[in-house]
């Protein structure tokens, strides 16, 4: 039997079985909708057991598939499903997160040396990406302009998605491809450094970019999913912060972060660590 205000013709009957079980936990836990929350506290913080989310939801289609849309519930269990069903993006990209941890640590870090090496010698980050990758392009390049999280000078970086008299002009008079590597070509010195973001790794523009920075003498770090082909175009030295995972929204996610622990680096050695009152 279909769960309650779910299509019975769009799934299987074991996937509805599956629905039916998760709209059924979601109701009673502390979690659901309009529930009191009993769950104990952690620093101010419920603690959340995703467990029996994880379990389920990942195999049920009719929860978790692209085809879940609001139109498909009605009545009452519409708070408590799509209640479910957001926190599991939480759980999941709660445990990305952790899990990539050790594997993104370590390259960060290299990004940040090649980055307050490039700084402290005069030179400048310039950054490009296209579609989301374009818009923390230009977050980065703002954090680092102005500032981050404390009070110091200007950092040199310019984001090469903003201008949009040039990108037009470029991909109007020659193509798209080359809307970041001409500007490479023109506002790139020896000793700069290209950060190179795709969550394809395959963008062909960002590529065109990164083979005139290194034709140039800039350094380059890439910032890519877990596919693509960007991290082969990299020359010994230069570095790939690679996300550990193939699902467009996790790897974004994860780019947010990167960025924000960039800048934090770049400021934290520049800077030396606060003082301890």
């Amino acid at each position: 039997m279909a769960p309650r205000g779910l299509k019975p013709s769009r799934y299987t009957e074991s996937e509805n079985a599956v629905a039916a079980e998760i709209a059924e936990t979601a109701e009673s836990t502390p979690h659901g909708a309009g529930q009191e929350n009993t769950a104990p506290q952690r620093s101010g913080a419920a603690a959340v057991d995703c467990s029996w989310f994880e379990a389920k939801l990942r195999w049920c289609p009719a929860l978790a598939g692209p085809s879940f849309r609001r139109d498909h519930l009605v009545g009452t269990d519409v708070a408590s499903q799509l209640g479910a069903r957001i926190r599991g993006h939480f759980c999941e990209s709660a445990r990305i997160h952790t899990a990539a941890a050790p594997a993104m640590s370590g390259p960060i870090a290299d990004g940040v040396a090649l980055m307050v090496e490039s700084l402290r010698s005069g030179g400048k980050i310039l950054a490009c990406g296209n579609g989301g990758s374009a818009a923390d392009a230009q977050h980065f390049a703002a954090e680092l302009i102005n500032r981050f999280e404390v009070e110091r000078p200007p950092r040199a970086a310019i984001a090469l998605t903003t201008d949009s008299s040039t990108l037009t002009s470029i991909a109007n008079d020659y193509s798209y491809e080359l809307v970041f590597e001409k500007q490479v070509r023109a506002l790139g010195r020896a000793g700069d450094v290209l950060l190179a973001i795709s969550t394809s790794g395959n963008s062909a523009n960002v590529m065109a970019a990164m083979r005139a920075a290194t034709e140039l003498g800039l350094r380059i770090v890439a910032l890519t999913g877990k596919r693509g082909e960007m991290g082969a175009l990299l020359p010994p030295g230069d570095v790939h912060i690679e996300v550990p995972h193939v699902v467009t929204a996790r790897i974004q996610e994860l780019h947010l972060l990167a960025i924000h622990c960039l800048c934090d680096g770049i400021d934290w050695v520049m800077m030396g660590p606060p003082a301890v009152p």
